[in-house]
């Protein structure tokens, strides 16, 4: 049987005609897509929980320079300049701006002496409904709250 020559014309076109089709295409995007759903909140998770690292080690490193301070002078203080920081007045914007700590409370008259940290999410941070706040005191009991004020302690520290 004898090919016609235009049938391998046609077959020969088919072979050297690549590329991708429309439905192809479309696919892959659809792939992406979706890939990039839920990919971007599990990134915008992982974000708000290194910011929150940030915070509470903020709050700590707060706490271990009025323990210093107490050591020193047997009392602890609420000036800014006295714990070392450049700020006049609380609260001292920490890191890249998500977060602010205060020295909320100090009782010298207490006894023990005593006092409260604290670290407030700002900014673009106070999209973190469940870490709104982080707490310190002198005993080292740390807290936390959730911008409704609910207990939110077990997960956030």
């Amino acid at each position: 049987m004898m090919r016609r020559h235009s049938d391998d014309r046609c077959r020969g076109k088919r072979r050297r005609t690549r590329g991708f089709t429309l439905i192809e295409l479309m696919i892959t995007l659809a792939v992406v897509a979706i890939l990039a759903a839920i990919a971007y909140p599990l990134y915008e998770h992982q974000i708000e929980e290194s910011r929150r690292t940030d915070a509470r080690t903020a709050l700590l490193e707060l706490a271990s320079r009025e323990q210093r301070y107490f050591a020193t002078n047997n009392a602890y203080t609420q000036s800014t300049s006295a714990l070392g920081y450049t700020a006049a007045n609380w609260p001292v914007v920490i890191g890249s701006g998500y977060y602010e700590i205060a020295v909320t409370s100090v009782d010298n008259a207490a006894n023990p002496p005593s006092f409260l940290l604290t670290a407030t999410a700002i900014g673009t941070q106070t999209n973190d409904t469940s870490c709104a706040t982080f707490s310190v005191n002198s005993v080292g009991l740390q807290a936390a709250q959730d911008s409704s004020g609910g207990d939110s302690t077990a997960t956030c520290w």
